[in-house]
């Protein structure tokens, strides 16, 4: 039997693959789907200090190997998950990981501050989305600049005692400087990556399919992107990386933990194969008992590069 726990800093997982956030809802929809104890982990929608609407539709549209998505960061707002989601998360043997977005470091430090107060022993960990717009810097995101992701990640490690995953963004010149940044700011870990940029259009209507124009691009066509980003940031940083990106079988999970993650997400799958997440632990458990793989931790890092 192949031992499927691995360790992201001091969060301790049943097994590697856990839920992206943004495409599993709150994890409660889809509990008459699958078996949410058999996760390693679930990262919730993103999470504001005060609810949002989003983007009117339509939000999301197919692409050739991919999902075009432009939600505009809606969620319930933090209040109204730790009063109705949460106590219900809790009756599952999984990590229940918070992710969490701001328009100013204020914003994230509060929202994670209620997490950790009102959340203690719920809620298991924070994942900071770092793409989001700053108000404070005009509209940039936050996640392009080493100096204020390290400002950010710093603010929230000093407010709260939970492991702090910083989520990197895809849309940058240099994620290892960015990645360096989170780390010796108090990062945990990180997660890499978040979707890319992109737009589909009508040719009939000669439209944009989504309402916002433009939006985020996830699954296999961005697979080989993330993959790199994944191998290029666990060669800068000693912290646990976790990889996400086009994820769809046990096989994907495995060249991420090859290139470097220690644990996955999977997102853009759900969608198409709701039961996708538990599949893939099983998929990947098939994986390691074929390769002779006693414990699935050991993958991690093990990219064979000539020279």
């Amino acid at each position: 039997m192949v031992d499927l726990s691995v360790t992201v800093g001091s969060l301790k997982l049943n097994n590697p693959v856990l839920t992206a956030s943004g495409t599993f809802g709150y994890g409660l929809e889809y509990v008459d789907l699958l078996d949410l104890s058999k996760l390693g982990g679930i990262v919730v929608k993103g999470l504001s200090r005060w609810p949002i609407p989003g983007n009117k539709p339509p939000r999301i549209c197919e692409t050739a190997c991919g999902m075009l998505n432009a939600i505009g960061l809606q969620n319930i707002g933090v209040d109204a998950f730790l009063d109705e989601k949460l106590p219900r998360l809790a009756d599952f043997d999984c990590a229940i990981i918070a992710n969490v977005y701001g328009h100013s470091i204020e914003e994230y430090v509060e929202v994670a501050q209620l997490l950790d107060q009102r959340g203690a022993g719920r809620v298991h960990g924070i994942e900071l989305n770092v793409s989001c717009p700053n108000v404070e810097a005009g509209g940039m995101a936050f996640g392009v600049d080493p100096d204020v992701v390290a400002r950010l990640t710093q603010s929230v490690r000093q407010a709260v005692d939970l492991p702090l995953i910083v989520k990197l963004s895809p849309q940058v010149t240099d994620i290892a400087a960015i990645a360096r940044a989170a780390q010796q700011a108090g990062a945990d870990a990180l997660s890499v990556t978040n979707t890319i940029p992109a737009m589909a259009i009508d040719a009939a209507t000669r439209k944009p399919k989504l309402s916002n124009i433009s939006g985020g691009l996830s699954g296999p066509a961005i697979k080989p992107v993330a993959l790199r980003l994944v191998w290029v940031v666990s060669q800068a940083v000693s912290i646990p990386v976790i990889g996400l990106g086009g994820i769809m079988c046990g096989q994907d999970a495995a060249e991420f933990m090859i290139a470097g993650a220690s644990a996955v997400q999977v997102g853009t799958a759900t969608f198409n194969d709701p039961q996708a997440p538990c599949r893939i632990v099983g998929e990947l458990e098939q994986f390691c008992e074929q390769q002779g793989i006693g414990a699935v931790r050991e993958l991690t890092g093990t990219l064979k590069v000539d020279g």
